[in-house]
């Protein structure tokens, strides 16, 4: 791990730079199923989803989930996630785009609420592993915000400030998370938020990751 003290940017995986929204949603509706709810389409999804993820279900049940419930649903979702996510990849021009900000000289990292353990060998999977200088997948429990995990992520990255960083994601979290540590963020439609859930936030949204990019070149550099 360098020094970088150009524009940074912290990545999130699923739902950015990993094209996984159809898993996520058919894992949605197996979680929902095991509860009797009737099954989400995306637009529907995108309208009602938030962190942490109990409260999005509250959304649907009218309450929290009980402790059992929880886990239930949870277990369901990561069960049928991991069987789905083998048809995923990475979105459109990926790859271009990490090689054309690590060529100008700046640095890069992944952070995820996606578990550490699966995160890690899917990004180096797709080859993409040498363009950061760190991969930070959730450790704990699943389900709450990226916050705190920004913090020990930002924490351990040498020659990195907060003023010049910007997080691109596609949930609001992601921007929250951002705020929490002084840096900036980018909102991507691609993912799991309604573009008017997202412009809520006040921070730049775009439709795709070359703007998202370019966005964050104006904001950091």
């Amino acid at each position: 791990m360098g020094t970088h003290r150009d524009a940074h940017i912290v990545w999130d995986w699923n739902g950015t730079l990993f094209h996984d929204v159809d898993a996520v949603i058919g894992a949605t509706n197996a979680a929902f199923a095991e509860l009797g709810l009737e099954p989400l389409t995306l637009e529907r999804y995108r309208e009602l989803y938030c962190v942490p993820v109990p409260k999005f279900y509250e959304r649907l049940l009218g309450r929290l989930p009980s402790e059992a419930e929880w886990e239930l649903m949870d277990a369901t979702f990561h069960r049928y996630y991991t069987e789905h996510r083998v048809r995923c990849g990475l979105a459109e021009g990926v790859a271009e785009l990490l090689a054309g900000w690590s060529s100008a000289g700046r640095s890069q990292s992944i952070l995820s609420m996606y578990g550490h353990e699966e995160l890690v060998p899917l990004v180096r999977g797709f080859g993409i592993d040498p363009h950061f200088v760190r991969v930070d997948g959730r450790t704990g429990p699943s389900g709450g915000s990226k916050a705190e995990h920004m913090v020990r992520h930002l924490g351990a990255l040498t020659g990195v400030a907060p003023d010049r960083t910007v997080v691109i994601g596609d949930a609001a979290d992601d921007a929250l998370a951002a705020r929490h540590v002084g840096a900036r963020a980018v909102l991507y439609t691609g993912g799991s938020h309604s573009r008017a859930s997202l412009e809520a936030v006040g921070v730049p949204v775009v439709d795709t990751l070359a703007e998202a990019v370019a966005e964050a070149e104006r904001l950091a550099c």
